[in-house]
């Protein structure tokens, strides 16, 4: 097993930084690597409950991710789980994600912190992915 955190300060309120990781239409906007468009989606970290996506490149790949939504404390945090789904639409192996906001004297700072990823190199996949998404994120502000 392995594990990912990134840490991002944003010039925004917590409050509002908990909307992008929330909301979502918000998530839309910055949800995926650069490059890639959502045309599938159930995405809402705003309640508990069932999300997915599926991503797709310019190539028509289609890459679908889901899980659950375990908590949601406003304005402080969000978390779910992660398995993505093979040719068959089999979901694979879980892991878990936890997005949290929190207050810095310039706005708010988010922690990314996906945890069991099944070894260094899905770790390394997701943090380039989470690193092109975070850089769709930061664009909003």
């Amino acid at each position: 097993m392995a594990d990912l955190k990134l840490e991002r300060e944003f010039p925004t309120s917590p409050e509002n930084l908990f909307a992008w990781i929330s909301d979502g239409a918000k998530l839309l906007q910055w949800w995926g690597p650069e490059g890639m468009h959502v045309p599938e989606h159930d995405l809402d970290f705003s309640r508990l409950g069932p999300w997915y996506s599926v991503m797709q490149n310019a190539e028509g790949q289609r890459y679908k991710v889901s899980g659950q939504v375990t908590h949601v404390d406003p304005p402080n945090s969000v978390g779910f789980t992660w398995g993505w789904h093979d040719d068959q639409d089999q979901r694979g192996a879980e892991s878990h994600v936890t997005l949290t906001v929190s207050a810095t004297e310039t706005g708010a700072k988010l922690i990314l912190d996906h945890r069991e990823l099944a070894d260094a190199e899905a770790a390394a996949n997701h943090n380039q992915g989470w690193t092109s998404s975070l850089r769709k994120l930061e664009a909003q502000f």
